[in-house]
Order: C-alpha cells, then structure tokens, then sequence
C-alpha cells in the first residue's frame, strides 16, 4: 500500500506537470500525460537511474495500477455514452457507418499490402500468414477510444456532430477490432481455441439486444414513474452500479469491459439534470485521479530504446505512413463521399487517426502470443504515439476551435427547460 500511494502521488504530480506543459504548446494534456509516463518509463527513468526506477515501478506493481486506471476509464465510458446525442447521431448516420467501415477496410488493405514485407524481416519464426495480417490489421485500424474521447471533452467537441460521429465511429471500429481480434487468437491457437469465437459473438449479440431492447426502454420508463426529480445519493449508486456491471459482463464475454460502460451510458435515460449532476459528481475524481494514471501506465510500457537503428527508423516511418494514409484517409474520403465538407471530413479522419493504450494493449497482446517481435513492437508503439500527438494540431490547422459545441448544447438545455 505504501508503494502504490508513493506511485500514485509521483504519477499525479509529474502528469499535471507535463498536461500543463502540452497545454501551452497547444497539444492535448493527455499527450503530455503520456509523454509524463515515458518520463518516469524504462526510456528515460530506466535508462538514467536504473534503480530509483525498480524500485519505484517493479513490474510486480503496475497490476495495483492497471486496475485503478482501468475502474476510472470504465466511469469516463460511461460519461461518454451518456451524453451521446441521439438527434446527432441521426442526422450522422450514414457518415457514421460510412467512415468506421472505410477507416476499418483501408487499413486492412494497406496492411496486407505491408505484411509480407515487415513477417520476412521482423515476425517471429513460425508465425502464420493470415493471423500475422489480422494482428498487423488490427493495430493499424484501431481507434483509441478513451483517448479520443477525452481530447474531444479537452476541446468541448463532444457535442456537436463532428464529436458525435467520431465517437461513434470510434466505437464501431474498436468493437470490430476486438472481435477481428478474437478471431485472430483463435487462428493463432490462442484463448480457448476456434470454438471461443462463434460463442463470443452470440454472447455480444445477445447482450447488446438485451441492453438496448430491455435495459434502455425499462430506464426511461422508470424515469416518468419517478415522483423525486432530483438524483439522490441513493439512486447514483445504483446509476454506477449498473455500469461496472455492465463492464463486468462485456469483460466476461470477451470484448472489452470499456464497450461495457460505454454500453450503459448509451441507455441511461436522456434527463438533462441528472446528466449535468453526474457529471460533476464523477468527472472531479475520474479526471484529476484515475485518468492520469491510465495515461501515465502507456509510458511506463513504452521501450523507445529498442529503435537504435537507421534501418529500424525507416521501417518505422513506412509504418507510420501506411497507418496514415490508411485510417486518416480512409475517414476523409468517406465522410466526403457522404456530403460532408473537407474541413469536417479532415477534422473526422484526424481524430479517428487517434491511438493510444487501446493500440498498445493490442500490441502487447500480439507480442504476447509471438505474433510481432519486440522490434516490430516498438515501431508500432511510435506509430500510436505520433498519430495521437498529431491529432490536435491538424484539428488547429482546420481550424477547429475549443468550444465549438457549447452553443448547441445550450440552445438544446434552453429548448429542453421550455
């Protein structure tokens, strides 16, 4: 315990630092949050105090870490799926479909294009041609879904019809890629074997029709059966409950315990007052406690030092750039394919070109089963890192300010309290 709160306050101290410091250089504070992480990592920690750094961050220790970062992300899901406008969603469903479809293919595609190439050199022995693509395909398609979610709440986008479409594109995507993924441990021998993967998608099919066809019209019933207006103590408890719960079965399926609270704010029932009162209940401890530590575990995990060859650093900019123009332009061409304008549809392939944690859990699972080496696995972790710091300043370059959303949520509060 004492190690864990010693972690905890240098974590929370360095990352408020290095958030600040990102804010002022105009990038979003998580990057700083991360770059706080590579700080206190084995890259630059490790390398120049190698035992302030074992005993600081033993390996043994991160899981105490994990866990507390993981609970804060499932209670920030939850914010997230709460406040999804569903008139939003309505009028941005083709594009919505449209760019996770396309922004999910493209990468596919530039992947397989690179896959030879990258097994000859940097695979493992023995590892499989099509479970190697899916792996490659995977990590090039993903989109960081909390972190994408947290640089549109930094901005006060998450409101408007950019934040809706790009969070929801952002959930499509990380629901297929998990299950490609599923289906990729299967062939690889891996996590139970070919039969997981058919009862895993029945399970997901199941639950998602249980949420939404029982679970979200039982929550707006109860709501108009409600003498109290106010959301007591009482009843956030039970409002929370519900979503670890449903982290907890989404978890148990074999998804992600994240789509789980995501999944449960999408069927809270739309009451604008009881949406502003937990959010000031729970965003306070969520974001100045549990997400720091979150971002700050991506840094930990980060081994910048393996890259120490001109060779290796081509690669990597080859799979930076195939990562590039398969998510990024994938997203623009379809958003503008549906009518969207090229400022939004730019603004759209920016932010679905956000990775983070989500491509590094992905990342270390593939090493993990011997499908990438740890060169390969570097490179794809400097991939996550520079397309997510390259998000905020293309959304600068677009001109897409700070803010943008408010005006629509207030007229809508204003329509609402009418």
């Amino acid at each position: 315990m004492t190690l864990l709160l010693i972690q905890m306050s240098i974590i929370l101290a360095v990352t408020v630092i290095c958030g600040w410091l990102a804010r002022r250089v105009g990038q979003s504070r998580v990057i700083g949050e991360i770059i706080g992480g590579i700080l206190l990592g084995p890259s630059v920690l490790g390398r120049f105090s190698p035992h302030a750094s074992a005993a600081l961050f033993p390996a043994t220790s991160l899981h105490a870490l994990e866990i507390l970062s993981t609970v804060g992300l499932i209670l920030f899901l939850f914010l997230i799926g709460m406040e999804l406008d569903y008139e939003q969603l309505a009028s941005q469903k083709t594009t919505a479909v449209v760019a996770s479809g396309t922004s999910i293919l493209i990468p596919f595609v530039t992947a397989a294009a690179l896959a030879h190439s990258l097994r000859i050199r940097f695979a493992p022995h023995g590892t499989g041609r099509v479970p190697f693509v899916l792996f490659l395909g995977i990590a090039m398609s993903i989109t960081a879904f909390p972190v994408l979610a947290r640089i549109l709440e930094e901005r006060r986008l998450q409101n408007t019809a950019l934040g809706t479409t790009a969070i929801m594109c952002a959930a499509v995507d990380d629901v297929v890629a998990w299950l490609l993924l599923a289906l990729a441990l299967a062939l690889i021998g891996a996590d139970g074997g070919s039969a997981s993967l058919p009862i895993r998608l029945a399970c997901l099919g199941g639950y998602l029709l249980l949420m939404l066809g029982v679970v979200r019209p039982l929550a707006a019933r109860a709501v108009h059966m409600r003498k109290k207006p106010e959301l007591s103590l009482e009843l956030l408890g039970v409002v929370v409950a519900g979503a670890l719960a449903s982290a907890a079965a989404t978890e148990w399926i074999g998804v992600h315990p994240l789509f789980g609270a995501f999944l449960a704010g999408v069927c809270f029932p739309r009451v604008p007052h009881w949406q502003h009162a937990l959010r000031n209940r729970l965003d306070m401890i969520t974001s100045v406690l549990l997400l720091p530590l979150f971002f700050a575990l991506t840094g930990l995990r980060t081994r910048l030092d393996l890259l120490n060859d001109a060779k290796m650093w081509w690669w990597a900019g080859i799979v930076l750039i195939g990562a590039d123009f398969g998510k990024m332009g994938g997203a623009v061409l379809a958003a503008r394919w549906t009518g969207q304008s090229w400022r939004n549809a730019a603004a759209l392939g920016a932010l679905l070109n956000t990775r983070g944690l989500v491509e590094l859990v992905v990342l270390n699972i593939a090493y993990n089963v011997g499908a990438f080496s740890p060169t390969l696995f570097t490179m794809l972790v400097v991939m996550a890192l520079v397309t997510t710091m390259s998000t905020t300043p293309i959304l600068n370059l677009l001109g897409v300010k700070d803010g943008e959303g408010e005006a629509e949520l207030t007229k809508k509060l204003e329509a609402t309290a009418a």
